[in-house]
């Protein structure tokens, strides 16, 4: 039965979702977009960083597949414009394969990473994992959302170290102030605070909230803690709520 449910999920992505290519090199370009149309994606290419911003208000995209050396505006510029308007996956393609242009692209908001020359089926392979865990995610919230109970202590809202973690409308609120999480980033906050005072490793982690068909690695999971930190923590160089355990991951304290 669950075949059949992940199968229905996949032909829903594939008949559906659209894909926005950003990408300079045309070999590349056509490349990418003969593999995603072949497996069933809407597909449209840009080569100019400049035109990224309008052709997102223009047409509603599933998911950005950004080169980062590009002209008119980095990949790394456009990464985090999006992410202060979006909330979709976004997956790097891209010839720089160094450790810190790769955790830099992934703390600006990127998703995932694939290195140039790629294997086409594994970039439509990325392409999906990505797309079904946002799909999970969307999917999970709708859930709660219509669940119609009030957020109480009882009944959604966790609060730890000035936090209101309102895990029924996904809303996050430090002080008066609300905090805006995308999805994942909500998902693994909401995580640890269900689970307070437990140290979780890196691959533990990645498992719980990509999910065991998702092909990245735990680079993703620091990144990803390092950006909750940025938002919750008085001084995120020294976290206090969201701590590091050397050697074994990371647990969240509670009061």
């Amino acid at each position: 039965m669950n075949q059949k449910i992940e199968n229905k999920t996949e032909s829903k992505i594939k008949s559906q979702a659209r894909i926005l290519i950003v990408e300079d090199d045309e070999d590349i370009s056509m490349i990418e977009d003969a593999y995603l149309q072949l497996a069933g994606f809407d597909t449209t290419i840009i080569a100019d960083g400049n035109q990224v911003a309008g052709e997102l208000e223009k047409r509603d995209y599933d998911l950005v597949l950004l080169d980062l050396m590009l002209p008119g505006k980095s990949g790394y510029e456009i990464c985090k414009e999006i992410r202060e308007k979006l909330d979709i996956p976004v997956l790097m393609v891209t010839a720089r394969t160094e450790s810190v242009d790769k955790i830099r692209g992934l703390g600006l908001g990127a998703d995932d990473y694939i290195a140039k020359p790629f294997d086409p089926a594994e970039l439509v392979a990325r392409v999906n994992a990505n797309l079904r865990q946002y799909e999970r995610l969307k999917e999970k919230f709708s859930t709660e959302a219509a669940s119609g109970e009030k957020e109480s202590a009882d009944t959604g809202e966790i609060r730890i170290h000035g936090l209101r973690i309102l895990t029924n409308s996904w809303k996050v609120y430090k002080g008066d102030k609300e905090i805006r999480f995308p999805n994942r980033e909500f998902e693994l906050l909401k995580f640890f605070a269900q689970n307070p005072n437990i140290v979780f490793s890196k691959e533990q982690l990645f498992e719980k909230i990509w999910g065991y068909d998702y092909m990245g690695d735990s680079a993703t999971v620091m990144v990803h803690i390092n950006r909750i930190r940025e938002k919750i923590e008085d001084d995120y160089k020294n976290p206090k709520i969201l701590e590091t355990v050397w050697g074994a991951g990371y647990r969240m304290n509670k009061e």
